[in-house]
């Protein structure tokens, strides 16, 4: 064999590979944050070698002291990286043969680069998934937290982005609550898929040395090992999976962030956000820019890009593995790391968020918000709903050209609609009345967003819990 060629597989090969194509298929740049999980599923494999009597028990012990060694290396920035080693695989193989000779050469024995990058992508997605977990908790916590606090907080809810009825702030935010309860769900649920083994499928048919699966399934913390070989070594569902979820868990902070621009703009001037999460102008001297949330709501198209790329990559691929996989990491480290990022950010951000209590509570009073209240009010007193509405109609037409709001017309003016409104209409037409009337679970009563903010809490307690219990168990 050339001694220019790839030691792991260059036997075949009359020539050395050409010097951009080698840099070309090259994925070492990358795929070397993997280096711990990598190093993680190796000893597991030498164990595993040693039980079944493949290796010695000096070969494993030499083989995992050598990864051990590597790993604070790598660790301490000292290790070098070699492009002409392909990627984080050969790297560290190469290296243990130089510190152990020929044992380090054993390791690889009942496995191939096939099933090892997808053991090492599951490895490396399990502790990240872990990690989103722990932020979207944290920022779940800041928002039930900041809605138990503004839960008598009175502003307008909108539809078609007009005023359409008075809600509180504390209500809206717990929508926003639920909307990362189904992402954490769903967070969770790609997890389980993901904890499946695929090492001992070798290069797609299994191998003839009498591995236990099991067992390195066990010792690396997997729910069981993957059933198939030829789908284990082929699959990246899971990682199609993830960047779905992240693409969903973006446009809900990307639905966040829009609210968040508008609400600090003069027009609307409903919150403030404090500067240490904005930026300011190289030529106008007063402005005061959402930086945090405007990124956040630009990344969400980033991260939808990578979920067409990974569909795509993967729609004409036949059984079993296929070099086109290679492609699948950047997109989905990246997208890893803009969902952490932007986790964080927002963890940060929203529980420092301080309302303007009297902005809002102005821009509930304009836009006539209480109308529906006064339908409510009418068909209580027996007018037929269509009625009602229609009453409703000509006296919100009136107060535009009169250019009052429902509850600063006086009795007479009312009753000019209709003879059944009487004194107590008033209850209905104040904004804590309106708030207040809605009295029932969902509902925006203070007293119920308390409440709602209460189960939100607990039902998160009990998730971080299940989280905790899970990732000590595979830790163990």
């Amino acid at each position: 064999m050339s001694q220019t060629t790839n030691q792991s597989w260059g036997g075949r090969f009359s020539e050395p590979t050409d010097a951009f194509v080698a840099r070309f298929t090259a994925s070492v740049d990358f795929d070397q944050r993997m280096a711990r999980h990598d190093i993680q599923g190796s000893i597991a494999h030498a164990t595993m070698l040693a039980h079944v009597g493949v290796l010695s028990e000096d070969e494993r012990d030499a083989i995992v002291a050598g990864l051990k060694e590597i790993l604070q290396e790598i660790e301490a920035g000292t290790f070098e990286w070699s492009v002409a080693l392909e990627d984080v695989h050969m790297n560290i193989e190469a290296r243990l043969t130089q510190k152990i000779g020929i044992t380090g050469k054993k390791l690889h024995t009942g496995r191939s680069r096939n099933d090892q990058v997808a053991t090492d992508i599951r490895l490396y997605m399990r502790d990240e998934i872990d990690a989103v977990a722990a932020e979207l908790a944290r920022l779940r916590a800041g928002l039930i937290e900041l809605a138990d606090r503004e839960a008598d907080t009175i502003m307008p809810g909108f539809t078609h982005l007009q005023t359409a009825q008075p809600v509180t702030f504390g209500h809206h935010l717990l929508a926003w609550q639920e909307m990362l309860a189904r992402d954490h769900e769903r967070l969770l649920d790609c997890r389980k898929r993901v904890n499946v083994m695929p090492l001992g499928a070798a290069a797609l048919a299994g191998t003839t040395y009498p591995i236990d699966r099991h067992l390195t399934a066990e010792l690396l913390g997997f729910e069981r090992p993957a059933e198939n070989s030829l789908d284990a070594v082929s699959d990246r569902d899971f990682g199609i999976e993830f960047t779905a979820f992240a693409s969903l868990l973006l446009m809900h902070l990307s639905r966040m962030s829009e609210e968040l621009v508008l609400w600090t703009s003069a027009q609307f001037d409903f919150i403030n956000l404090p500067d240490r999460f904005c930026t300011g102008s190289s030529i106008m001297p007063q402005k005061k820019n959402p930086d945090v949330p405007e990124l956040v709501r630009g990344k969400t198209g980033r991260v939808y890009g990578h979920l067409i790329g990974l569909l795509t990559l993967m729609k004409s691929q036949p059984l079993a593995y296929n070099k086109d996989n290679q492609e699948d990491k950047e997109p989905l480290f990246d997208t890893l790391d803009t969902v952490l990022g932007c986790l964080r950010a927002f963890a940060d951000m929203i529980p420092a968020i301080e309302s303007k209590k009297d902005s809002m509570r102005e821009a509930a009073r304009r836009g006539f918000s209480t109308a529906t209240d006064l339908a409510d009010y009418l068909v209580r007193k027996g007018v037929a709903f269509r009625d009602a509405h229609e009453i409703v109609g000509l006296s919100v037409a009136y107060g535009i050209q009169n250019h009052k709001d429902l509850s600063e017309m006086s009795l007479n003016e009312l009753r000019q609609f209709s003879d059944v409104i009487e004194a107590d209409v008033f209850e209905v037409l104040t904004l804590e009345g309106s708030v207040a009337a809605r009295n029932h679970i969902g509902g925006t009563a203070p007293d119920q967003v308390r409440a709602a903010a209460q189960r939100a809490r607990d039902a998160l307690a009990q998730f971080v819990t299940t989280q905790q219990a899970t990732t000590e168990e595979h830790d163990q």
